[in-house]
């Protein structure tokens, strides 16, 4: 299974990042393999709009299995639902901590958007 946890900078150790579209880094985990890959999201960093929808389809090209995240939006929630991409909520925490807590079965699994667009 492979996760995607968006954060601040790219390391196991920097915080969540609470917005989805314009988390700064995306971290890939490979459960099975232990592989971690970090890819850059800078181009929806600073978006005029559109930074959900150009991450999700960024999420969905990279074939993981699920996202954890702080918070998502409708236009992002539904390209990642498309994609067949489960959506977790993870609270204040380090990407590993993050993984930890997935793991352990103790993340929300997000049925809907739990932000407007353009918060």
């Amino acid at each position: 299974m492979k996760l995607l946890i968006t954060a601040h900078s790219n390391t196991p150790d920097a915080r969540v990042d609470s917005r989805f579209g314009r988390a700064p880094w995306f971290v890939v985990t490979d459960l099975s393999t232990g592989v971690i890959e970090y890819v850059e999201n800078t181009q929806n960093l600073n978006a005029m709009q559109g930074a959900g929808v150009q991450s999700g389809q960024t999420v969905a090209a990279l074939g993981v299995d699920a996202v954890i995240t702080g918070h998502v939006g409708p236009k992002a929630f539904r390209i990642l639902q498309a994609a067949a991409v489960d959506i977790y909520q993870a609270p204040e925490c380090s990407v590993h901590d993050a993984i930890d807590r997935f793991k352990a079965g103790t993340l929300e699994r997000l049925s809907s958007a739990d932000k407007p667009g353009h918060w």
